[in-house]
């Protein structure tokens, strides 16, 4: 009888989702659009706002009776709809560049599960966004206050609602760049994909003016821009959704889109 030579048995190597947010993290910070999108995204939020608040400060310093139902919050914060523009291009950027490079082939040879690839994008995006935009808000809301103090009109964290409203505005930019991402891993492609996140954002809500009236009062509180900024609003509008269930709202289509990039990578080649 012949003998059979058996080779050692070796477990395959588990690549680890710790390893993958690391790559993602590199990749991120290495890439010249992030400081650039970052940049913009600070100057516009704080440029804005100050400017807005030195405005508001000279008509309050000659009309006071302007002070009564102001929202001084969301004066400061104002800034937030530019750099918005910004955060959700990076989140579009942050994969479509690599689809467009050609990049993503190395990526997934490198990480063949294709959706915890996507998990790691994800987390490391949201995480950086997550951290500077409330570092932007809370900055931004205290140099805006500190201009509207000079005319006697002001707030402080510590006001109803105004808490809320700084800390909300951060979720929100952190929100608006993930619904870039995951319109950016659906569609693939750079043009496409800031294309339907500027039309979701922007243009729905253009749309939905054209409906008949009484349809369009039940549904235009329901489209992105309008009730995720109710987060950062301390007097809300009558008809518009509560804070958090409008912030909701806006999380709900980022993460259909999400979860039709993760469908759908598995099922289309690279």
């Amino acid at each position: 009888m012949s003998a059979v030579l058996e080779l050692p048995r070796t477990r395959p190597t588990s690549i680890g989702f710790g390893n993958v947010i690391r790559s993602e993290w590199t990749k991120l910070r290495s890439v010249r659009s992030t400081y650039w999108t970052g940049a913009v995204a600070v100057l516009a939020t704080v440029a804005l706002g100050v400017a807005i608040c030195l405005r508001w400060a000279h008509l309050f310093n000659t009309h006071q009776e302007l002070v009564d139902g102001f929202d001084v919050t969301l004066t400061s914060l104002n800034g937030i709809y530019l750099a918005q523009v910004a955060i959700g291009t990076l989140g579009v950027l942050v994969i479509s560049s690599e689809y467009g490079t050609g990049m993503i082939r190395a990526t997934l040879g490198a990480v063949p599960q294709r959706r915890v690839m996507l998990a790691a994008k994800g987390v490391v995006f949201a995480g950086c966004t997550f951290v500077v935009g409330e570092i932007l808000t809370f900055v931004t809301f205290g140099v805006g206050q500190a201009i509207l103090g000079s005319a006697h009109v002001g707030a402080s964290l510590g006001d109803p609602g105004v808490l809320r409203a700084v800390f909300g505005a951060g979720l929100y930019l952190t929100a608006v760049g993930m619904l870039g991402f995951g319109l950016g891993a659906l569609i693939r492609h750079t043009a496409g994909a800031l294309s339907a996140f500027f039309g979701l954002l922007f243009a729905s809500s253009a749309v939905v003016d054209l409906l008949p009236t009484t349809w369009r009062n039940d549904v235009i509180k329901y489209m992105p821009a309008n009730a995720g900024s109710q987060i950062f609003t301390v007097i809300p509008s009558h008809d518009a959704l509560a804070p958090w269930t409008g912030l909701g709202v806006f999380c709900l289509y980022a993460v259909a889109a999400i979860t039709a990039a993760a469908i759908l990578i598995v099922r289309r080649d690279a």
